[in-house]
């Protein structure tokens, strides 16, 4: 018979009898014994209590810009001994001891699942092909901040005698490894909220993050290994487990992954293979003597850089995982933490300037990199602050050292509030002290007019937010008239809703994605849309397609939208409107935009010209020929309204560009030109001053003449061309002008208009009346309408014009502060087929250290 720790083992060879002893009072209605004297109830009030308290302080911390991470650290606190845990009803009947261990092993296991993660999302590209600053950035911002962490814990020793008993040199490792660790995920949620992450801080404090948790990661394994009690046999063990999954296991995991991906065969049982082998790969790390975690981070690192792969790993484990299990975590990590017993035995004074001095470790180093490269001072003090990002890899940091035991309650306790403080002052700060540079690159080529007969290629930026969108902006970029000497790049990018992520995600397609397809097989979306693309581009040898999948909030959205147009240098930009729904009796019914606010945005900030594109069938027009002149494709029956002004021109240039595809394009301009006695009845101007008046009336002079010489250019170049017809009316208000529209409203497939939003013209007085989408602009809103009975598209066209736009009766121009643009000439010719065109080139100055070339 033996008794330990409460269970009563007895028997013979053949018989065994094992009794555990359970206090039976505190019985209820239902039963006789509580429920809480059951593992499993006991772990179900715990996990949603966790649950429960992280929801509740992520609603109340988000206002207040707080990462996510905040909330699951305070939640523990919270239920804690610092706080809950103090009360002996909630720490015997929540929180018994009897139930740590249950909850330790989960938050574990946790740990190994979520490192495996963290391995999987971690691309080793960025630390190979990072610049020069991020590099010195990451090496400077490890070497100091360990210096620090040594240097902070003796000091501990020096202000708090009762500190004299904590193991020195061992603990000092865990606070040096923590100061270092910046968390990639949360510094990408904190750039996100800031509306900084595509900007070139954005880009360098991820790739700087990166590298520092990559080699902070690398210490943590190497503290562990030395400080075990047998470092000899530990450290050549893992190291000889790691070239064994370098040189063996990932050649053979990527053979099997390349084979069932390329025959669409990865399936759920390569699924369920992989978790299994998540904690065998834990066991195997286990097993040498270091944390199960290790093993799972060393399969995520060596697991293959496929987007399919990734994804569906993503899918399966990151909502459980980091909603559920990780919670667990942070509770066991609360429980350690005692707020109440560190500031007893730790004077206030050295807890804020340990805080204190562990924020400035971060800044001081990437300050010091910014000074050496000649950079900015201000942007190294934000990108320092940012730096200071902790989150989980800080909190596994410093329980490490709590689990062998040379950090005792008061320095893990000191180190977890520093943690917390530092991660609490990031967002708000930089929100409150910085703005970012925006810098102006050598970037001329933003609109359609600058490529037009310039032989320059034709880029643009098409956005899709569902299947559907997709046929019809492929047609539209069908007509588009792509040839040798006039080639169209085209930036596909599919926008998707970021859902069950802490991180907004980037990702660029390669080949293989979509070289081979089951057809039996349903695809996502993103896949089906990428392949249509693809297709697209086989069709048309003069097309170069690239593949972009955008995920992040809708809010947000419009920041990834106006990044990839100025980093690729587009020059028009397309957003699907919406695709426009059909009634029971077959009218259509009106456009109206789900995003509003993400189009008005891209309209107002794009770096280039802006087309929204309303769907009404164009999708059904889409060439089916293996290339192009493809004599069994569908012509596209185009018409061009053009009322006059800026955008009228941008979209004529792009109506312009269509028809040099006859065998596929057949285009009809309508000009509307005022009467007589509606020229004499226009509004009167708004200038209460002579000067004023004078100025704008010459504006008005200066723009009629531009679009006189614009028009009267395609006219007489396209005299010959029996695909094009140019046609001018004479109307005396907005009604008249859609009357002889409808005339012809059954001809066409597509209305290309300009927005026109800041050009008044009697052409269109009282359409305005009733324009519910502004968006589109006052003639665009009047052809989407459900009142307007054809089932026409509608591509409303904004021409790019710089922010600080400035008419003057001889020009444009502008000024950003000390930098200033102006045109080139009032209208310089370029060459155009056999004669000449009138364009307008934007010359801007550029700044001494923009060392980007020109498109």
């Amino acid at each position: 018979m033996v008794e330990s720790s409460g269970y009563l083992v007895k028997g013979a060879m053949d018989d065994l009898e094992a009794c555990y002893f359970v206090n039976q009072t505190g019985g209820n209605y239902f039963q006789s014994t509580s429920a809480l004297t059951s593992s499993l109830p006991l772990f179900a009030l715990q996990l949603s209590a966790i649950l429960f308290t992280t929801r509740l302080l992520l609603l109340i911390l988000r206002p207040l810009r707080q990462p996510s991470i905040v909330s699951l650290i305070i939640a523990g606190v919270v239920l804690g001994p610092s706080v809950l845990g103090a009360a002996p009803l909630f720490s015997d009947h929540v929180l018994p001891f009897k139930a740590v261990k249950v909850l330790e092993t989960f938050a574990n296991l946790a740990l190994v699942y979520y490192m495996f993660l963290f391995g999987l999302e971690m691309d080793l590209n960025p630390i190979m092909n990072s610049g020069s600053v991020a590099i010195w950035i990451a090496v400077s911002g490890i070497l100091i901040p360990l210096g620090f962490g040594f240097g902070l814990f003796y000091l501990l020793h020096l202000l708090d005698m009762n500190a004299k008993e904590i193991n020195g040199y061992k603990g000092s490792i865990f606070w040096a490894i923590t100061l270092t660790a910046t968390n990639f995920p949360d510094v990408t949620q904190v750039l996100t909220d800031l509306k900084l992450l595509r900007t070139d801080m954005g880009r360098l404090a991820m790739s700087s993050a990166v590298s520092s948790d990559f080699f902070s990661w690398i210490l943590l394994v190497l503290a562990m290994s030395l400080l075990n009690s047998h470092p000899y046999y530990v450290l050549p063990s893992i190291l000889a487990f790691a070239l064994l999954c370098v040189f063996v296991i990932r050649p053979a995991i990527s053979k099997i992954a390349n084979h069932a991906v390329k025959g669409d065969d990865f399936t759920d049982q390569h699924i369920w293979f992989i978790l299994g082998w998540i904690v065998f790969f834990g066991f195997i790390t286990d097993v040498f003597g270091l944390h199960s975690m290790v093993g799972g981070f060393m399969l995520g690192v060596i697991m293959p850089r496929r987007d399919a792969i990734r994804m569906k790993l993503m899918e399966r484990l990151d909502d459980f995982v980091s909603g559920i299990l990780m919670p667990l975590f942070f509770l066991t990590s609360g429980i350690r933490t005692d707020a109440g017993f560190m500031l007893k035995e730790t004077p206030w004074y050295a807890v804020l300037a340990i805080i204190f001095l562990s924020f400035g470790a971060k800044i001081l180093s990437t300050m010091l990199v910014f000074l050496f490269h000649n950079k900015p001072m201000e942007d190294g003090f934000a990108l320092g602050v940012i730096m200071n990002t902790k989150g989980v890899l800080s909190i596994i940091v410093v329980n490490a050292g709590r689990n062998i035991k040379v950090l005792n309650n008061q320095t893990f306790t000191l180190m977890v509030f520093s943690a917390l403080a530092m991660t609490c002052m990031v967002e708000p700060l930089i929100a409150a002290i910085y703005k970012p540079r925006n810098k102006l690159l050598r970037y001329k080529n933003r609109t359609i007019e600058s490529v037009l007969g310039n032989g320059v290629e034709f880029k643009i930026l098409a956005c899709v937010l569902s299947n559907r969108d997709a046929p019809c902006m492929i047609s539209l970029l069908e007509a588009s008239n792509a040839g040798p000497d006039i080639p169209i790049c085209v930036v596909a990018v599919h926008l998707v809703e970021l859902t069950g992520r802490n991180t907004a995600m980037l990702i660029v397609h390669d080949q293989s994605m979509s070289s081979k397809s089951n057809p039996i097989r349903a695809k996502s979306e993103s896949d089906q849309i990428i392949a249509a693309f693809k297709s697209y581009e086989k069709r048309n040898r003069d097309v170069s397609v690239q593949t972009i999948t955008a995920i992040s909030p809708y809010e947000n959205m419009h920041e990834d939208i106006c990044s990839l147009a100025l980093d690729t240098r587009v020059s028009l930009v397309i957003i699907p409107f919406q695709t426009v729904l059909l009634t029971a009796d077959g009218r259509a019914e009106d456009a109206k935009s789900t995003f509003p606010a993400m189009n008005q945005y891209v309209l107002e900030n794009a770096p280039c010209s802006v087309g929204l594109l309303v769907d009404r069938g164009l999708g059904s027009v889409v060439q089916t020929g293996p290339a192009r002149n493809s004599s069994g494709s569908k012509r596209h029956r185009i018409a061009m309204i053009f009322i006059g002004g800026p955008d009228d021109r941008e979209a004529l240039a792009y109506a312009w560009r269509m028809a040099g595809h006859p065998d596929h394009v057949s285009l009809t301009v309508l000009r509307f030109l005022p009467g007589r006695v509606a020229a004499e009845s226009a509004p009167e101007h708004s200038s209460s001053s002579h000067d004023g008046l004078l100025s704008s009336v010459a504006i008005q002079e200066r723009e009629k003449r531009l679009d006189d010489e614009y028009t009267y250019e395609f006219m007489f170049k396209t005299l010959d061309d029996e695909s094009i017809t140019y046609t001018e009316k004479v109307v005396s208000n907005g009604e008249e002008t859609l009357a002889e529209i409808r005339r012809n409203e059954a001809d066409f497939d597509l209305y290309i208009v300009g927005r026109g939003e800041k050009t008044r013209s009697v052409l269109t007085s009282g359409l305005s009346d009733w324009n519910s989408c502004k968006e589109l602009g006052t003639m665009g809103d009047a052809l989407a309408s459900s009142n307007f009975a054809s089932h026409a598209s509608v591509l409303v066209i904004q021409q790019y014009v710089p922010k600080n736009y400035i008419a003057t009766p001889f020009g444009f121009s502008a000024s950003y502060g000390s930098k200033s643009w102006q045109p080139l000439m009032f209208s310089e010719q370029v060459p155009f087929g056999n004669s000449t065109s009138i364009s307008h080139h934007y010359v801007y100055d550029q700044d001494e250290d923009d060392d980007d070339d020109d498109d």
